[in-house]
């Protein structure tokens, strides 16, 4: 699908631009993989590593339309990754937050309508499912514009999905490197915010190959919610340091006991590995999404059901956790 393509990446320089591009480098043949950022150092020393003659790096943030409008030329497929993602960054800087996670989505999306792309893929959170903070909140909106985009194309080709998962073990910023980091340092004990805290775990190769996945399967409008393993914190600080004690500090400001990827009021369809999460407007075309682009059939699930890090029916044990870490 994606031999002699144009993919575009913005944020392409984090953790998940670097991924994927590891894997598109290593399972296809692109015509030009275009990382779009706005860090030249990190783009300098990404392309130490990512150096092959597709490989294009251009400076530029999405709050800059016509920069991107220029840069997603000749682009068949987007990946949106850019954002500011630090829950108490967001709640200090509101406006900082806005101009990139929402005026930034809108900016890719009207760069990707004018330059008629195939398809364009925004990664979510589970922190937009029912927001209690305000990068949780920028996030829905994104969603929002992103599907409600499919409405704006035209007779245009382009469409948009969304893909929404949990914490990514290892990822910059993430828990994972944070206790390990102390651990390091010899700390005596691991701060708990909760003792009954939960959260969705996935690898960053698993949520690579969930995207690109998607962008096979998606029609347009969809949010994609991979089928995805939860764990306590607690048990997480014993599988990193079982000998350390536990500090319980409370919790933070616009911190959730449990996150929620799915929630009673959404309308979802079922599919073996995967939920879809189905547009609440009209569109101009017709879709069924009990039945994806490749022909998978899921169930329609309606409302009701709520995907959230307790009531999960698959769950880590610190064996399993153990080698996610030790994979990424």
């Amino acid at each position: 699908m994606f031999n002699n393509k144009n993919i575009f990446i913005t944020g392409g320089t984090g953790s998940f631009g670097k991924k994927y591009t590891e894997i598109l480098l290593t399972k296809y043949k692109p015509n030009k993989i275009i990382i779009y950022s706005r860090d030249e150092l990190k783009q300098y020393e990404m392309a130490q590593t990512f150096n092959d003659k597709c490989m294009r790096y251009f400076i530029g943030d999405v709050r800059d339309s016509a920069r991107l409008e220029e840069a997603m030329q000749d682009v068949d497929f987007v990946i949106h990754a850019a954002a500011l993602k630090h829950v108490p960054v967001a709640e200090y800087n509101p406006m900082e937050c806005i101009k990139t996670n929402i005026d930034g989505a809108q900016n890719v999306i009207q760069a990707a309508i004018k330059n008629e792309v195939g398809k364009v893929i925004a990664l979510s959170t589970d922190k937009a499912s029912s927001p209690i903070n305000l990068y949780g909140a920028t996030k829905l909106a994104s969603d929002k514009l992103f599907v409600a985009a499919n409405n704006m194309v035209g007779k245009r080709k382009t469409r948009f999905s969304v893909v929404r998962y949990g914490n990514v073990v290892g990822s910059r910023g993430s828990v994972v490197p944070f206790f390990q980091k102390l651990i390091d340092e010899g700390a005596v004990n691991l701060p708990i915010t909760h003792e009954d805290m939960t959260r969705f775990f996935i690898t960053l190769e698993d949520g690579v190959n969930f995207v690109l996945d998607d962008f096979k399967r998606m029609h347009g409008g969809e949010i994609f919610i991979p089928k995805i393993p939860s764990m306590k914190m607690t048990e997480l600080a014993y599988a990193l340091a079982p000998n350390l004690h536990h500090k319980v500090i409370g919790i933070r400001p616009g911190e959730k006991m449990h996150e929620v990827m799915i929630t009673e009021d959404d309308r979802v369809v079922e599919f073996d590995s995967y939920y879809v999460i189905t547009p609440t407007i009209q569109f101009t075309y017709t879709v069924d999404y009990n039945k994806n682009a490749v022909g998978e059939v899921g169930k329609d699930i309606g409302t009701g059901f709520e995907y959230n890090s307790l009531n999960n029916n698959e769950w880590l044990t610190n064996e399993q956790f153990l080698e996610m870490v030790e994979k990424s």
